[in-house]
């Protein structure tokens, strides 16, 4: 199977890319690897994300693309816009299964944001420390209230103000 994903992800003729985690939709359709640890893992309380992750947070794990080499199912992803509310691989986008409708990633410009729950961690799961998160986004619009000493900014970290 040849990547068709990008020329910004790894593909499966990349013999230097050697894959670290796995993983997959529920239904098993689409599965991806990742070479590296996330370069950060943040828990997100937008608005958007909440109502299309039906989820008072979502909570991400940030990979750069060139780390990312899909091993099936990309003819099964789907991809929407929530900025345009338009379906379509428009950057940056909201990346479902076709099959079972699990959300697999947000594909940003330059990075992925893979949502860590997906990964096979082992049984019982072992989260890597660096999938742990780092911090709140947009914790404004929160709906819950995390009990827990992380920061918490008002917009994107680094780039708002620190709550």
């Amino acid at each position: 199977m040849k990547n068709s994903f990008g020329p910004d992800y790894a593909s499966l003729e990349d013999t230097e890319f050697v894959a670290k985690y796995q993983a997959s939709c529920f239904c098993g359709t689409i599965r991806y690897e990742v070479s590296a640890d996330p370069v950060d893992a943040k828990i997100c309380h937008c608005t958007t994300c909440q109502r299309l992750h039906g989820a008072p947070m979502q909570w991400a794990a940030i990979f750069h693309k060139r780390h990312v080499r899909f091993t099936a199912g990309l003819e099964h992803l789907v991809f929407y816009n929530s900025e345009q509310n338009r379906p379509g691989r428009i950057l940056p986008c909201k990346v479902r299964c076709s099959k079972c409708g699990t959300p697999i990633a947000d594909e940003g410009r330059r990075m992925w944001l893979a949502f860590p729950s997906l990964f096979d961690f082992g049984h019982p799961a072992k989260v890597p420390e660096s999938f742990e998160p780092t911090c709140h986004l947009f914790y404004g619009s929160r709906v819950v209230e995390p009990h827990d000493d992380l920061p918490k900014w008002s917009g994107h970290k680094n780039y708002s103000e620190l709550l």
